[in-house]
């Protein structure tokens, strides 16, 4: 120990790295003894552009003003993902941050408003959930005592940017390098620390010792797998898609608060609307889009003139086989890859960060930590794998050899008993580690294509006249709620105005 703090070496900046580096040098600092490595000629996928509701407990730790974020990362806010051409060509969806009407307690909304729609007196399932409503007709507000559930639209270089200043503030030492080798502690093959990191060597020959090594160098994986050589489980034969084309254009109209995923004949485009820009991107299956065609297609469907050239990022989903092993934390693409269709990249840096918070050893590494640790991220990892494989697998389009695919293919047994349990009965569940709730997996089933055959018994104790009064005062509260906001970038821009000037 150095000073009686812990030492932590942190490799890689980007979004993944100053996140980490921000959270434990602000929540933590005074134990630890925090490094940040990066490389300005080393760069970043920073393409992670979407984000999901939970951020905000990441930036309430942090004690980080929404505006202030906002206005220094040229944001927008976001209340789901806009789904076109999913189901099939022509049928689109969205998945909202809501959570839809009101349950009872021996079932979810979705039993009672499975019966209006069979009886004619229910209108769309999301006219029942203000922030699906919202969405739809371009609205936002972030008002006191409301809780609305939302997330950002952001510039990821721009977050971290963000972030290193208040790493910085709080004590982080960053150093300018590249890492030429990394020391291992070598004992005897019994003894607990035989193969921890010992300390990385940079090429100008300085020397970086540490207690507990983050690896934050992306897909590389440098210390985590080139070192550690920890396995890596590959998910492949359930996300096909193995490659991404992405690029900048100029804003050609009023920011919509949602993403848009707009699926193609061999996987999916995404519009990202920022406050002065658009981020646009094509993931897809290289075995049925070559490269140059995925960037001539990505050329033809952007909207405005492009600020960068298309960049290539070659992916292969899957997760590592041990997230923390020996005294190494992986964090960010490191750890793993699931496709961006549900904007998870950066909750699973925040869940690892938070995670390790929880763990952080008080002297030397405790295993049984370890082990846990890399329970609770597997277990979270499978459930966002299996929502994600939701999209792909339940869909009426028939139109490319990709999709048929995709319609054909075996699932994990954990998705198949979800899609049973739901297109038999309309039932859903959540456990307490997993990230998406009732809500999400009743809207994306619902939005493919999955109906129920039945509902919930109890549901038909309520006579007509109940259940038509119960479904309309649900629908009229949530209409009225919305028409009370303003256009949504006419709030961003009031929101953000006085923190741009």
């Amino acid at each position: 120990m150095q000073n009686n703090k812990q030492r932590v070496v942190i490799a890689g900046g980007g979004t993944a790295g100053w996140m980490t580096a921000a959270a434990l040098c602000k929540l933590m600092g005074k134990q630890l003894d925090v490094t940040l490595i990066e490389s300005d000629e080393i760069g970043t996928v920073g393409v992670g552009e979407a984000t999901i509701p939970t951020l905000h407990l990441y930036h309430r730790l942090l004690n980080i003003n929404e505006a202030d974020m906002m206005a220094a990362t040229n944001a927008t806010f976001k209340l789901g993902i806009m789904f076109e051409n999913w189901r099939d060509v022509g049928k689109d969806y969205l998945h909202s941050f809501g959570f839809l009407g009101k349950d009872c307690w021996a079932c979810g909304f979705q039993h009672f408003w499975l019966k209006g729609r069979d009886m004619g007196i229910a209108s769309d399932i999301g006219d029942y959930c203000a922030e699906h409503l919202a969405a739809r007709e371009g609205r936002f507000a972030a008002l006191a005592g409301q809780d609305q559930n939302h997330a950002y639209h952001f510039d990821a270089s721009l977050y971290a940017k963000f972030l290193r200043g208040i790493a910085e503030t709080h004590g982080v030492k960053r150093i300018e390098g590249k890492i030429a080798e990394v020391q291992q502690h070598v004992y005897g093959q019994q003894h607990p620390q035989n193969g921890f990191i010992k300390a990385l060597l940079l090429e100008s020959g300085q020397l970086l010792e540490g207690d507990l090594f983050i690896d934050c160098t992306g897909f590389r994986g440098l210390l985590i797998e080139q070192t550690l050589m920890t396995g890596y489980d590959d998910w492949t034969h359930w996300l096909p898609c193995d490659s991404a084309v992405a690029v900048q254009t100029m804003s050609t109209g009023t920011p919509v608060p949602y993403t848009r995923s707009i699926s193609h004949p061999a996987g999916w485009q995404w519009r990202i609307p920022l406050q002065s820009r658009v981020g646009n991107g094509l993931v897809y299956c290289s075995k049925y889009l070559s490269d140059m065609d995925a960037k001539a297609l990505l050329k033809a469907n952007v909207q405005g003139e492009m600020l960068t050239e298309p960049r290539l990022i070659k992916f292969r989903t899957g997760t590592r086989r041990k997230h923390w092993n020996k005294n190494c934390i992986a964090i960010g693409l490191s750890s793993g890859f699931l496709e961006p269709l549900e904007s998870t990249s950066i909750h699973l840096i925040q869940r690892s960060i938070i995670r390790l918070l929880q763990m952080m050893p008080a002297g030397a590494v405790v295993q049984a930590d370890v082990d846990e640790y890399n329970l609770q991220t597997k277990i979270e990892m499978e459930n966002i794998r299996d929502f994600i494989i939701l999209h792909y697998k339940v869909t009426e389009r028939n139109d490319s050899a990709f999709w048929r695919h995709c319609a054909a293919m075996e699932i994990p047994p954990s998705l198949a008993h979800r899609i049973e349990m739901f297109g038999e009965a309309g039932k859903v569940y959540k456990f307490a580690q997993e990230l998406f709730g009732e809500s999400s997996w009743i809207q994306v089933m619902l939005g493919q294509g999955l109906t129920p055959k039945q509902h919930h018994p109890i549901v038909d104790l309520m006579p007509q006249s109940e259940l038509a009064q119960f479904l309309g005062n649900i629908k009229t509260n949530v209409a009225r709620q919305v028409q009370a906001w303003p256009p949504h970038y006419d709030f961003v821009q009031h929101y953000c105005k006085s923190r741009m000037m």
